[in-house]
């Protein structure tokens, strides 16, 4: 048997090491938390393409900032108003978090939904990103017209089988799919839109 092969089958495996794989099982908890912050936190995901799970893990096991948020006593002034969530998340995540709400005796729904509230500028920048692609699409969509009214033209003129009218036919076709993904991100962007309009009415 090969020397390294024989290292690996006799290596050892740490406390430490246990502890973090421990540390990376998911769990489900559930918190009382603000419509608004549940919203969020579901639409930045979406928009960046991640889990909840991850940006949840992300935003909570963030010691420094817990602790910041737990010796300010949470935060007034946020809604009343609570629903109940169940959220999969890391037990290192859920340590973390139960750890500091008892050390500072401030509730683990608090320390949640001011850790979300952070994530709110990034939806800001998000929707101001949201906004240029709607142009991009239009000019996009613009361009695909008159892509579309040449090639009529090409087929009229030189026929469907003409080499020069079978590329036109091709760069239709990339503007045709540039399209469609462009107006995916921006039909998934559509609910920024109506997170950010309800900011505003309260």
């Amino acid at each position: 048997m090969d020397d390294h092969v024989k290292q690996l089958i006799h290596l050892e495996i740490h406390d430490d090491s246990v502890r973090d794989l421990r540390g990376r099982q998911s769990v489900r908890t559930t918190f009382r938390l603000s419509p608004r912050t549940i919203r969020a936190l579901s639409i930045l995901a979406g928009q960046l393409g991640i889990r909840q799970k991850s940006l949840f893990d992300y935003l909570i096991d963030d010691i420094r900032a817990l602790r910041v948020i737990a010796e300010g006593g949470g935060a007034p002034g946020l809604a009343e108003q609570r629903v109940a969530k169940t959220y999969v998340i890391s037990r290192r995540t859920l340590e973390n978090l139960e750890r500091i709400s008892s050390s500072y005796n401030t509730p683990r729904d608090v320390l949640v939904e001011v850790s979300i509230e952070r994530i709110l500028p990034l939806i800001s920048r998000e929707m101001e990103k949201h906004e240029r692609r709607k142009k991009y699409l239009d000019e996009l969509n613009a361009l695909l017209g008159r892509g579309g009214e040449m090639v009529r033209r090409a087929e009229e003129e030189l026929g469907r089988d003409d080499p020069v009218c079978q590329q036109m036919l091709a760069m239709l076709k990339a503007v045709g799919n540039c399209c469609a993904e462009v107006g995916e991100c921006v039909r998934r962007g559509r609910k920024m839109e109506d997170f950010a309009g309800q900011g505003e009415e309260t």
